[in-house]
């Protein structure tokens, strides 16, 4: 069977699924996964009028990724002042996160789900001039359908962890067929370049760029809020779990206890992944005897704090600058990690687990230089924190991670050229 069947059979079942679609919208609204003002853009539609000229069309899947097209958006536009931006996601965190950093000329929409009639409403409405998909966020009929329309497609920061190799390796003909339609696929290392050779049979060779969540611009943050906080903490030694998902948070308290002997005025900072879980650990850590602080519920950080729970969207920023600390959630468990370089280019001293296969280079790099620390368990951690809490141990390490992070820059710069190329090629501003 030629590979083309498999995206074949693909497409004939996306064109009969509008009612199976709209059930599932229907019931990721009731669950609260949904943003209802927005929900007509799941199906293609939206009020915003497409702008006059040339419409670049970004789509990423997650906030990292979409954080990471914010520099690249950025240069963009200052070197193409007539171009305008479209940038799709698909979940309403990264939406929260992205309305509040939007760069001028730029507009936001929820991606349309992969459904014949969705994705042909969204492409007849905004009618792009190019395409770039980021990471590994592959929409079969979104991707044909945009091919077949004839608009160039680039993928970025392109990354397939082993666990993905694995399960495209069972529909290898359908991720053959869907990476044959992009005319330049940018890697973020050279695991995903190779992987890329074994699963497709694309005409165009994989290039090896690195990671654009490397070379993207610092966190933001509110001056006003860093005072506010910093005030409230006062002298107190502070250390900051980022991330952090279940289960997680109270691996995170055992290791504070064990470093509160030390250091009994040590307050932990927690940003949950996901700050909807806030009240939850609040209560789980509040039944342990902890004094805990709900940043959510408007509550302070005392004398008592022992633990504050910073359970809000968009302030990464904010906490990676408080505290020079920084332990990264989703590596405890299986989930595989978060971005390094967010704290890294702020100065902060990182701290992982040993599960970290969605950015490995990235860690494998900055352990290599110093800048990053695994450890394997609560005890580990809390030995750690105590090291750290030392200003030249502290500061040696978080020098280490930000020459290190100023110095990925390179991703960018040649995204920046490929997309420039192709723009070039087809005419217009």
């Amino acid at each position: 069977m030629g590979d083309s069947f498999f995206l074949y059979v693909y497409l004939l079942f996306a064109d009969t699924l509008t009612g199976v679609a709209n059930r599932k919208l229907e019931a990721r609204l009731k669950a609260g996964k949904e943003d209802p003002n927005r929900i007509n853009e799941r199906r293609g539609q939206t009020p915003n009028i497409r702008p006059e000229g040339e419409v670049i069309w970004f789509h990423a899947a997650s906030v990292g990724e979409s954080i990471a097209l914010l520099g690249l958006i950025e240069n963009i536009v200052e070197e193409r002042p007539l171009t305008n931006i479209l940038i799709t996601t698909g979940t309403t965190a990264s939406a929260n996160l992205i309305n509040t950093r939007l760069p001028k000329k730029t507009i936001h929409q929820y991606v349309p789900l992969d459904v014949g009639k969705f994705v042909c409403g969204f492409l007849d409405h905004w009618k792009p001039n190019l395409a770039i998909f980021t990471e590994s966020e592959l929409w079969p009929c979104l991707i044909a359908t945009t091919h077949a329309r004839e608009i160039p497609l680039i993928l970025i920061n392109a990354r397939i962890s082993r666990k993905s190799f694995s399960k495209w390796k069972w529909v290898k003909g359908l991720f053959s067929s869907i990476l044959s339609k992009f005319d330049i696929i940018l890697c973020q290392d050279e695991n995903t370049a190779t992987f890329i050779r074994k699963l497709s049979k694309s005409k165009i060779d994989p290039k090896v760029v690195g990671s654009l969540k490397e070379s993207a611009p610092p966190l933001p943050f509110s001056e006003e809020d860093r005072a506010v906080i910093s005030n409230q903490i006062g002298s107190r030694p502070v250390w900051l779990a980022a991330s952090t998902h279940e289960r997680e948070e109270l691996m995170m308290a055992e290791a504070h206890e064990h470093a509160r002997r030390f250091s009994r005025r040590l307050l932990l900072i927690i940003v949950p992944r996901h700050p909807n879980r806030g009240k939850k650990i609040c209560s789980d850590l509040r039944n342990l005897g902890w004094q805990v602080s709900l940043r959510s519920a408007g509550e302070e950080i005392n004398n008592y704090t022992e633990i504050y729970i910073a359970d809000t969207f968009g302030e990464m920023g904010l906490w990676y600058r408080i505290s020079s600390i920084s332990f990264l959630g989703g590596s405890m468990t299986e989930v595989g990690g978060h971005n390094p370089f967010e704290p890294a280019t702020l100065g902060s001293a990182i701290l992982h687990g040993p599960h970290v296969w969605s950015a490995a280079e990235a860690y494998e790099e900055l352990g290599k230089v110093k800048a990053s620390l695994q450890i394997k368990n609560p005890e580990e951690l809390s030995q750690a924190i105590v090291d750290l809490l030392n200003p030249d141990t502290n500061a040696s390490m978080a020098k280490s991670a930000w020459e290190l992070s100023s110095k990925e820059a390179e991703a960018s710069s040649q995204a920046l050229n490929e997309i420039f190329k192709v723009l070039d090629h087809m005419g217009g501003n």
